[in-house]
This record gives structure tokens, sequence and C-alpha cells, in this order.
């Protein structure tokens, strides 16, 4: 196929992605929330509630990340770094891993990450929001909560994967001519 012709018909194919997420957004605004209960995470310094990590704002997104151990949950928390300060200006924002806290830091630390981390570790949460299988493996994801006067709600949430929306370095790769070529993210590169 001509670029031309190739590049026309991609045009046509983002527009329609365009209009699936404007459809989305319309699904998601008429989801009847679900109440959840005021859960506890332990950070190196002290146990914090759910309600806490809200701070000033109404709204919160929570990444359910599997933890250190995750190559691809390590690159999607790299590029929070970028977004983050735009993020809080809008939302709260939290990582939550089944890491002991002190590993949370340790690592955060080697890879430079400013974002809040809590540690979900002897909680429910992640398997209550579905973040974790029927055998015990831990599924990754985000789950988005809103304050409403002391009931928090759970307004929305996604699972995530290679190749999903959350991770621009895959949207990066499909320019590519073999896309990602079976690349596959690393926790370091030599």
């Amino acid at each position: 196929m001509k670029y031309a012709a190739a590049s026309e018909k991609i045009r046509a194919y983002r527009l329609q992605i365009a209009d699936i997420r404007r459809e989305m957004r319309a699904t998601q605004a008429a989801v009847e929330p679900q109440e959840v209960v005021d859960y506890e995470f332990k950070t190196p310094e002290r146990t914090v509630r759910l309600s806490e990590l809200f701070g000033e704002h109404l709204d919160l997104m929570v990444v359910h990340n599997m933890g250190q151990s995750c190559p691809s949950c390590t690159l999607w928390a790299d590029g929070y770094n970028g977004l983050h300060k735009h993020v809080i200006t809008r939302t709260a924002f939290a990582v939550s891993s089944p890491d002991a806290p002190a590993d949370q830091r340790e690592f955060a630390q080697s890879r430079g990450w400013i974002f809040r981390m809590v540690s979900h570790r002897d909680t429910t949460f992640a398997a209550d929001m579905g973040y974790r299988s029927d055998q015990g493996k831990w599924r990754p994801g985000i789950s988005v909560f809103k304050l409403v006067g002391r009931k928090i709600l759970r307004v929305s949430d996604a699972v995530w994967s290679p190749g999903d929306d959350f991770c621009t370095l895959w949207h990066f790769f499909d320019l590519l001519p073999d896309g990602a070529a079976g690349w596959s993210p690393k926790l370091s590169y030599p």
C-alpha cells in the first residue's frame, strides 16, 4: 500500500478510536459507583487509610502494581514520573504493591520515582478490587475512587497488559514497521 493511502487509512482508524473513547467516557459516566471500605496500607513511616490518600482532592487514582519483580509494572511506573506533576493538579495519585514498604522505598529511589507508594501487603485490597487472580497471582491495573462525604466510591478501573493505552511506549513502537518485534521490558538494560 502506498504511503499516502496507508496514512489516510490509519487516520480513519484513529478517528474511530476517538469515537469509541467518547462512547467509553459516556458509559463510564453512567456507571453506578461501588462503595468500598477505608482500607489500610503501610508506608515506611506509618499506616495510612485509603481516605487519607485523597489529600485535598475528591478523586483518587490507585495503581495496582505487581511489585518490583515485574518488568512491565516497572515500565508503567517509570512513565508516571513525567505525568505525576500534571496528574496531581487534578486528582490524588498513589501506587500500591504487595512489596514491603522498605523494599518499595529502596526500589523507588533506585528508579528515581517521585510518586506516593503504599503497600497492600497482608490486606484484601487488591483481591477485593479484582487485581488478584483465583490462583493468588497479582494483576496490574488501576482503580479510581471518589470521596463523597465520608463514603469512598470506586467509580472505574482498568486492567493493564502490554500494548494497552496506559503505557505510551507500545504506541511509539506501533509506528515502527515491525512494531515491538518481540521486545519486552526489562528491569535494567546493558
